[in-house]
């Protein structure tokens, strides 16, 4: 999950309601950003996303509007694989919990799309930035996410190394916890 790691100023403009125009030329155009946010999710979903982008001064933009209340993001060069992402407005608010440590929303749960794979990240620490012999680094490849479903993950595994083949429930213990789910 390093990639929100690296989205954490752009998805905290997003949650304040920020139009957040960049004022810098992005160094991609814009429908190159449409089409690597829009490879995180199946069409039907995507290609009605709002599409927000980190711009080259770290602010966030609204790329396109959306009107299907989903959004996505693309890839951010900033992190090593590919790790663009499609969400729904409860996964955006279960983010925001995260990104600002507060609990997250009651009896909301969101489901996210990263059809594209994710960069690694800690499966046991939710602010982990870099590998350590504590924190139980994991690969992830094309998943879907269950955000925000507490005790519903009852029965699936919960290893701090577990195997990312099946669905498994990362940062297991933490208010963050969710369902991973590959997909092929």
């Amino acid at each position: 999950m390093r990639h929100i790691l690296a989205l954490l100023p752009a998805l905290a403009l997003v949650a304040v309601g920020s139009s957040g125009q960049a004022q810098d030329q992005p160094t991609t155009d814009d429908a190159a950003l449409i089409a690597s946010a829009e490879t995180a999710a199946p069409t039907a979903v995507s290609s009605n996303a709002t599409v927000y982008a980190m711009g080259q001064d770290g602010t966030m933009r609204t790329v396109r509007e959306g009107t299907n209340g989903w959004w996505c993001m693309p890839d951010s060069p900033a992190t090593p694989g590919p790790d663009p992402m499609c969400g729904d407005a409860n996964a955006m608010e279960w983010a925001m919990a995260w990104i600002s440590k507060t609990p997250p929303p009651e009896d909301k749960v969101g489901f996210m799309y990263m059809l594209e794979g994710g960069t690694d990240a800690s499966n046991t620490d939710p602010y982990a930035t870099k590998p350590t012999e504590e924190n139980s680094w994991i690969t992830t490849g094309p998943h879907v996410m269950v955000v925000n479903a507490g005790k519903l993950m009852s029965g699936y595994p919960d290893a701090a190394a577990p195997d990312t083949s099946v669905p498994y429930v990362m940062w297991p213990g933490t208010p963050y916890a969710h369902l991973m789910i590959p997909v092929e």
